[in-house]
């Protein structure tokens, strides 16, 4: 086990060594270990080699200059001068929620970004602020739209975070795909299968190989087929991508720069970088606050008190196993699948990082 505080030190110093500055580095750091303690270690520690193996080809710029690049009122596109995700991502998101500060509602379409870690993160940035979160990102070409083999989208995650009064905020953070491309890599790792449902071979047919990315095969939306509502989720994903990469000039669907090395670069370009789109809520733009508040603690613990299935010990509101698995595991601390931790300790030799 690791504490926070040691994973966050050593992934600091992981990217200050890269060239990232103190405040770009604590940034990341800051997004890693959230996924680890929200129980996503799919997008913890094991993305770290990504982003080491990126800038290693010199893909990815550790000191951008972000900027707006064009703005109303109440929106803005942000170009994230191919810096590493998450330092655009938190930069797009404070202004989201500046300009629902002036205006009400802050929405922001971000090109030319990276891979940014979990989405939830984004959109709970906007919870403190008495304001709904929004956040959604395009990703890795990997997922196949409903009745191809083609891998045309990535797994286009969607978080939407609302304060509520005493209970704890709503926080639903998920992608459009069964399962995070992430937790395939960790059940790789593991040396375990997943369930039929989720990826498919190169031909088509269902998989429970984890490693099937590798050799040609994808993902599947939402659903699983189309008996199961992939094409729902198809519908989802592609909403993502469009706001995400159309809206603000980025690269959509399969034309998305990978982060993973078993991706081809397409020489091809309709935009620029990974796209992410942003937004922000007053709530007291809409009805008082302290009100509306009130009312989601009413609406969270009205869907609490819904009787459980049978075998079940109690219905979730969203956000509530990530609240719960940050107050465990901060106080446990932080186990690592062995072969993340070899990733680690190689990358750790390579740079000269300290790391047990």
């Amino acid at each position: 086990m690791y504490s926070y505080n040691y994973l966050f030190e050593f992934t600091k110093n992981v990217f200050l060594k890269m060239g990232c500055s103190e405040e770009h580095s604590e940034i990341i750091a800051d997004v890693f270990l959230a996924a680890e303690l929200r129980g996503h270690a799919s997008h913890g520690m094991i993305r770290i080699k990504d982003y080491y193996e990126l800038w290693k080809a010199g893909r990815i710029n550790v000191n951008p200059d972000i900027k707006i690049v064009h703005e109303s009122p109440s929106t803005a596109v942000v170009d994230g001068d191919n810096g590493v995700g998450m330092v655009p991502a938190r930069r797009s998101m404070e202004i989201a929620i500046e300009k629902a500060g002036t205006a009400g509602t802050g929405w922001v379409a971000t090109r030319n970004s990276n891979h940014f870690g979990i989405a939830g993160y984004y959109s709970m940035m906007a919870l403190k602020h008495d304001m709904i979160g929004i956040c959604l990102t395009n990703a890795n070409p990997l997922v196949a739209p409903t009745f191809s083999i083609s891998r045309m989208m990535g797994t286009n995650p969607i978080a939407v975070a609302i304060p509520a009064l005493k209970q704890p905020p709503f926080v639903a953070d998920f992608a459009t795909t069964p399962i995070a491309r992430g937790k395939l890599a960790v059940a790789e790792k593991k040396g375990e299968k997943v369930a039929f449902g989720f990826v498919q071979d190169k031909t088509g047919k269902p998989s429970d190989d984890p490693s099937i990315l590798r050799s040609g095969g994808s993902m599947l939306t939402l659903g699983g087929d189309r008996l199961h509502g992939s094409h729902k989720g198809y519908c989802l994903s592609a909403v993502v991508d469009i706001f995400s990469a159309v809206f603000s000039g980025a690269n959509f669907g399969p034309f998305v720069p990978p982060s993973v090395a078993y991706l081809p670069v397409l020489e091809k370009k309709v935009g620029e970088g990974t796209g992410h789109f942003f937004g922000a809520m007053r709530i007291d733009a809409f009805q008082p606050a302290g009100e509306f508040k009130s009312k989601m603690d009413e609406w969270i613990g009205t869907f609490r008190s819904s009787k459980p299935a049978e075998g079940e010990e109690r219905v979730l509101i969203p956000g509530d196993p990530e609240r719960e698995a940050e107050e465990r595991i901060m106080m446990e601390g932080i186990k690592l699948v062995p072969a993340i931790r070899d990733d680690l300790v190689a990358i750790a030799g390579e740079l000269n990082v300290d790391f047990e």
